[in-house]
């Protein structure tokens, strides 16, 4: 708390000592930054709201607990929203400030291009350690609060699983219809038809009623009905022969209110899992992620040497004969083939095979086991790192938008738009390209989360050069005068018919 007020504090004076013109190139960039953030979190929630959104419509949710729950899932998508905004904003703001000739009179005015970036160079900056604190401390807090919000629906409206008229097997155990499903809550109910799941040889059940509601357990893991006038029918075939269930009589109880409970907590955790943030590292701030990625290497190390034990007990006496040997003589053969009879010879290679092919199975199993260690490993390590690498993607993407903005000299909404997009084009699918080979173990999860970055730093920088050498990097006749001699070779030279 005091590090973020010693911030703060730093900007406030940072504003106070601006001169006019910084205020005025700070006052221009924001104008764009505000829209283009506003515009961007509109369609990243929107890409939410597609995906989710038909797991919540009408099924008794009122439209402020589902907006609720989407801003709740939706709020971590800032950390890519804000540097496509600094990147989009810095080239709008250079583009126009180069557009309107206001580059050239400050440059002829003896303000370099330097001394112009570095207000909003410090802006970007300050909004990069912005989200890191945002990313740190808020955004796992609103993990937290989606996850609990998920669990509440699932276990407070287990009626929301279910639609009227349709046989539902959701509730494990049992097979269930409801001809009508009404109510402020949706807890009310009409035609209830419940029929015990069951094999041919055990008691059958099912259970008829006019009416019923759900009402809320003692325990969210469970899932209470009330019905009212109906029967309850069972067969009573356990443990009898054929002969003696036919004899059996039909069991038909009627009863004017029955209560049950039925265990939902497989229901709950269907419903958290769906949303994918079931893991614990997504709650946590970043030196909390320290300590969870302490305990999963020393767990992962437990894990391994547990496979590599079980893999070495499959070996024959022979392999462990060759690994506890210290000769470093060649050790003879145990028996020849040669000097064998064919059938003996064919038993023993039949045999040799089948252990390899044991051992080849098994270690394709442990393989299965192995992957899934590897790959939480690299997500919470890499999720760790990209809030500190995505801070540092907003004074990169400041650079590159800065730079292409002074250089092209075009604002609006056309041109650097394209390019804004197409570099973070390119960001994003290096990130998702990385993450998939972290994931796999292939790269190490520390590097992946960085190398995004290391890639486009440079290409900041060269960019940046660019543009304080006032290179012409986009001037279109340059480069048809670099490719004139080739293209001249292939196009004849037309003169008027009268000069020939």
């Amino acid at each position: 708390m005091k590090s973020q007020s010693t911030i703060f504090v730093a900007f406030l004076y940072f504003c106070i000592m601006l001169k006019i013109i910084d205020r005025y190139i700070i006052k221009t960039f924001f104008g764009p930054f505000l829209f283009i953030f506003s515009v961007l979190f509109f369609i990243f929630i929107v890409n939410i709201i597609w995906i989710q959104l038909s797991q919540f419509m009408g099924k008794g949710l009122s439209y402020f607990e589902i907006i609720k729950l989407l801003f709740y899932l939706g709020v971590s998508v800032i950390s890519l929203v804000m540097p496509l905004t600094i990147l989009l904003a810095s080239i709008m703001t250079f583009g126009e400030l180069g557009e309107r000739y206001e580059l050239a009179a400050l440059k002829a005015a003896g303000t370099s291009l330097t001394r112009t970036m570095m207000p909003l160079f410090f802006v970007a900056i300050f909004l990069s350690i912005l989200l890191f604190f945002f990313s740190n401390n808020i955004i796992p807090d609103f993990q937290r609060k989606a996850k609990n919000m998920l669990y509440n629906i699932a276990a407070t409206k287990p009626a929301l699983n279910f639609t009227p008229g349709q046989f539902i097997d959701q509730i494990p155990g049992y097979l269930v219809k409801f001809d009508k499903v009404y109510g402020e809550n949706a807890t009310e109910l009409e035609g209830v038809f419940i029929h015990k799941k069951a094999y041919a040889f055990e008691n059958q059940q099912s259970i008829l009623a006019k009416k019923g509601r759900f009402v809320k357990a003692a325990n969210k893991n469970f899932l209470k009905l009330e019905l009212y006038n109906g029967y309850i029918f069972e067969d009573m075939v356990s443990n009898q022969n054929l002969s003696s269930r036919a004899k059996q009589p039909d069991q038909a109880i009627k009863f004017d209110t029955l209560v049950s409970h039925f265990d939902i907590s497989e229901i709950i955790k269907k419903a958290i899992d769906d949303e994918k943030i079931t893991d614990d590292y997504r709650f946590q701030t970043y030196n909390e992620l320290d300590k969870t990625i302490t305990t999963t290497i020393k767990d992962s190390r437990l894990s391994f040497k547990n496979i590599n034990t079980d893999l070495i007990s499959q070996t024959n006496n022979y392999i462990v004969y060759i690994d506890q040997t210290k000769s470093k003589d060649k050790i003879a053969p145990q028996f020849d083939l040669s000097k064998i009879q064919q059938k003996k010879k064919n038993e023993a290679l039949l045999s040799a095979y089948q252990k390899l092919e044991n051992l080849r199975l098994t270690a394709e199993q442990k393989d299965s086991e192995i992957q899934p260690i590897v790959k939480y490993y690299s997500k919470v390590v890499m999720y760790q790192q990209r809030i500190v690498a995505y801070s540092v993607t907003c004074v990169i993407f400041f650079l590159i938008g800065a730079s292409l903005g002074s250089i092209i000299r075009k604002g609006g909404m056309g041109l650097p738009v394209i390019i804004a997009i197409v570099i973070f084009i390119i960001f994003y699918v290096l990130n998702l390209s990385v993450e998939n080979i972290a994931w796999n173990g292939t790269v190490d999860p520390y590097l992946a989360a960085w190398l995004p970055n290391m890639l486009l730093l440079p290409f900041g920088t060269w960019l940046t050069y660019k543009a304080l050498t006032d290179s012409q990097l986009f001037d279109v006749e340059k480069y048809k005068a670099l490719f004139k001699p080739i293209i001249s070779k292939f196009i004849k030279n037309k003169e008027h018919k009268r000069y020939q």
